[in-house]
This record gives C-alpha cells, structure tokens and sequence, in this order.
C-alpha cells in the first residue's frame, strides 16, 4: 500500500509540474531580453531580470485601456448572460410548455455551430445595423454565444432539485417569479459559478471577433491589444510576454475565488435528489 502511495503521489507531481510549467515559462519569458528568449537560455532563468517590461508594458502601451475593456467585456457578458441563462434553462428543465423540445434544439445547435462559420453573417448583420466598431457590436456576440454552454451546465442542475421544494413554496402563496429568485437562485449558485467561469474564461481570451469587429483602438479587447504589441519590422517579445502575464492573472483570481463552488457543483450534480 505504501508503494501505491508513493507512486501515486509522484505521478500527481509529475502532473502538477507539467501543469504548472507553461506558468513558470511564461512569466521568465516576460524578464527577458530578445536575446535570451531566441538564445540558447530558452527555459531558464533570467541572466539579466528585466522588470523594466512591465514598466513599458503600461507606459509605453495602451494596455491599461485594453484591461478595462476586457473587463468590461467579461463582467457584462458574465452578469447578462448568467441570468437570462438561469431563467431559460429553469423554463426548460422545469416548467411544461409546447415548445420546449424545440427551444432546447436550437440552443443545442447554438453549440455545434462553430464561430468561423457564424463571422461572415455576423458581420454583416452588424455593420447594417450599425452596430459594429463599437461595445455592442462585440457585447451582443459574446452574449449570445456564452447562453447555449450555460443552459446545458444548468439545466443538468436544475434536474437534480426536488421538485417539493418548489410545491411547497407554491401552497405558501409564492408566485413564480418570486420562487425563482428568493429559493432557486440561491441554490443554483454553485452552477452558476461554474457556467460563469467558463463564460469569462470565453470572453476573456475571445480573439478572433474582437479582431474582426473592433477597428478603433478605444474599444479593442486585450488579447487584441497585445497582437498589435508585434511591430512590422522588429518585436520587443519581453514586452508581448509581460502583457501575457497580466492577461492572464485575472483567469487564476477569478478561478481560486469561485473553485469552491465549482466542487460543490461538481458534487451537488453527482447526487441527484
């Protein structure tokens, strides 16, 4: 037993480190110079830490702007979508109704279509309505494509919750609405997490219709912002490697914060009743 334990604990190591490592090479890569990063110190530590990126990553970029706009991207996307999310996985997973089947299909479909197939179209329902270049025009995309994968994560859910409960609430004299907030929500909350997390994670590192959509600088998101970091002739890739790093610590913060829930999801799903 005790050498099953040992091996276990050293293949879980060996997994954690192979987890962990793109983390360490990214952020060595972000104190380099050009030099060592295309030199033979390629996964090693710094000779020269050149903390100096970073100072340059905010002074001589508009990478604060780009922060802010990915925020605001990801908190809209996650808040709108998160709720019209919960109340039309509950119309379906809970309530009986004539087309219920039908609605559940194309939010189904809504997941099988990819985004390249959906960009031309997109893109010219935007640009007629005016919408495009500006917040909307990136918002209404991230929103629509961020329900389908909610619905299916809650609606699994929301099965597993005694109907009794609901019952009960309704011989009190609650209506639905007042049901569906004051009771259910509060139980959702673990799937809810997690649908929100895979929600900002989306938005969060979206690229391609950020690129296609927004031609201002104002509006740009942060994933787009670091691509334009690469100049036409000569790149400063410690530069593009500390906008990386900042990118991606919101991901790990967003993530530590809501891992709880996330397990109590998990948990709550496995039991059913």
């Amino acid at each position: 037993m005790k050498m099953k334990k040992k091996i276990k604990f050293l293949l879980l190591c060996l997994i954690a480190l192979t987890q962990i490592f793109p983390l360490y090479w990214l952020i060595t890569f972000s104190l380099k110079s050009n030099g060592e990063i295309f030199g033979e110190n390629v996964i090693g530590l710094p000779q020269v830490w050149r903390w100096e990126n970073y100072g340059n990553a905010f002074t001589q970029t508009s990478l604060i702007r780009y922060f802010l706009n990915s925020v605001f991207y990801s908190m809209v996307t996650v808040v709108v979508a998160g709720l019209l999310s919960a109340m039309a996985a509950y119309a379906i997973a809970r309530m009986r109704w004539r087309l219920k089947s039908l609605v559940f299909g194309a939010f189904a479909l809504g997941i099988m279509i990819p985004a390249q197939a959906a960009l031309l179209p997109l893109f010219q329902v935007l640009d007629k309505a005016g919408l495009k270049g500006g917040y909307l025009g990136l918002l209404i995309p991230y929103i629509a494509g961020a329900i389908p994968m909610s619905i299916m994560i809650l609606i699994g859910f929301y099965k597993s919750i005694p109907m009794e409960i609901e019952e009960a609430a309704c011989i009190d004299g609650c209506g639905i609405f007042r049901c569906f907030g004051t009771i259910i929500l509060p139980i959702i909350k673990p799937a809810l997490a997690t649908a929100s997390i895979f929600t900002f994670l989306g938005t969060w590192n979206e690229l391609m219709l950020a690129n296609t959509f927004v031609d201002s600088d104002r509006y740009r998101t942060l994933p787009v912002g670091i691509m334009s970091f690469a100049g036409q002739y000569s790149t400063d890739w410690g530069l593009i490697g500390a906008g990386m790093v900042i990118a991606t610590l919101p991901t790990i913060v967003i993530y530590f914060m809501l891992s709880n829930q996330i397990q109590d999801s998990l948990v709550a799903g496995a039991v059913k009743g």
